[in-house]
């Protein structure tokens, strides 16, 4: 096993110096509050991670130009989680206990997120996820540490739903991931769907790093199923989307929110065409009325990342709101608590996240309470369709 050292973001030389004069930043004078931040930079998982990753480093420049909290800097220590369960479980263990973080944001996946829950728990450090399952922050009072930003599965999936009774389809088939992510979609979607009158004709799951599908999409296909609904990431999203057009599956193909991103469209080519899924508003920001009050968060977050990184992507703005919802805790903390205190500063940030209200960032609109450590609804979310590989707004 690696040292735990080389956990942290040291991929390459260029990204280490490209790390360093990101984070070198003005000399404030004082001991920095450290945030901890876990996304999955390598791995299956990437396609999340590093969007996350240039979020991240994007707005360590506007964190040093708001000059730091009471003269102390605030700084973005990143890690690797490389996808697994283990690799963040250590590079969380190391940033509470050798680097001493204020508080974590992590991770990019349910499944890493829910690994460290218990750790954070017991550590008592206040941790944001950017991953989707509704198990990361319920029941709350096995989740007192922890928040999220994404649209939980349970909003995703109504979402969904809804948009299925809509267009009268009562018959489904049903194919997702084998890990956390993937499951925990299948439990909201399943009960959800029921209650609506939806029946599930096939139910199938596909490893994250398998290369063929087929063997599902032939028992799906052999279904009366009006449509298929797959939850899941790239590049096994991706996979599964090709696979299906190869087959020559009839049937409307859905996807969940794990495939708002540039990866999928370019994984699965031509094939992408016509899937349609629930996600976010960053996907088609500027077609939004400028009476929507998340629309200028959302252009102009879209046109800052772009610049420099490419296209958006729904990943990097879970990444924007923790990080700046994190940041207007750590404020509020930090007035009435001394940062040196780590323990009692810890417990004022949890605190102070718990109380946001009306903020307006990427994933939607957040008011977090003592029973709703996500704080969203489904004016969060919209449906999409993917056009000659472009996303557009469904009808």
């Amino acid at each position: 096993m690696r040292h735990a050292r080389s956990m942290t973001w040291a991929v390459s030389v260029s990204l280490a110096l490209a790390l360093s004069l990101t984070f070198g930043g003005p000399a404030f004078g004082q001991q920095p509050i450290k945030l901890g931040f876990i996304p999955d930079i390598t791995g299956p998982a990437s396609s999340l991670g590093v969007p996350e990753r240039d979020t991240a480093l994007m707005l360590q420049a506007e964190l040093d130009a708001k000059g730091g909290i009471k003269g102390r800097p605030v700084k973005l220590v990143i890690y690797d989680g490389e996808s697994t369960e283990t690799k963040t479980l250590l590079a969380a263990k190391k940033a509470i206990e050798e680097d001493r973080v204020a508080t974590l944001i992590c991770c990019s996946q349910s499944g890493t997120s829910l690994a460290i829950k218990s750790t954070v728990q017991t550590a008592k450090v206040p941790m944001v996820s950017m991953a989707a399952s509704v198990k990361i922050v319920e029941p709350v009072k096995d989740s007192f540490w922890v928040f999220k930003t994404p649209q939980s599965d349970v909003l995703i999936a109504g979402v969904l739903v809804d948009y299925l009774v809509s267009k009268k389809i009562a018959r489904v088939a049903w194919m997702n991931v084998d890990n956390a992510f993937g499951d925990s979609g299948r439990l909201e979607f399943d009960w959800l769907a029921r209650k609506a009158g939806i029946a599930i004709v096939a139910n199938e799951r596909f490893g994250d790093k398998d290369v063929d599908m087929t063997t599902q999409l032939t028992k799906v296909k052999a279904s009366d199923a009006q449509a298929l609904v797959v939850w899941a990431i790239p590049p096994a999203a991706s996979v599964v989307t090709k696979n299906a057009y190869e087959l020559g599956l009839k049937i409307p193909l859905f996807q969940s929110h794990g495939v708002g991103n540039k990866r999928f469209l370019d994984l699965a080519g031509p094939a992408a065409n016509g899937v349609r899924f629930p996600a976010g508003k960053l996907l088609k920001a500027e077609d939004l009325p400028d009476s929507d009050p998340q629309k200028k968060t959302l252009v102009a977050y879209a046109k800052a990342f772009e610049a420099k990184y490419g296209p958006r992507n729904t990943f990097g703005g879970h990444g924007w709101d923790a990080i700046w919802m994190t940041y207007k805790a750590l404020e509020a903390a930090a007035a009435r608590t001394n940062p040196d205190d780590l323990p009692t500063f810890r417990t004022a940030i949890r605190d102070e996240l718990e109380k946001i209200k009306d903020f307006v960032g990427i994933s939607g609109i957040f008011n977090m309470s003592p029973t709703d450590h996500n704080g969203l609804d489904k004016r969060a979310v919209t449906m999409y369709e993917i056009v000659n590989g472009q996303w557009q707004l469904a009808k």
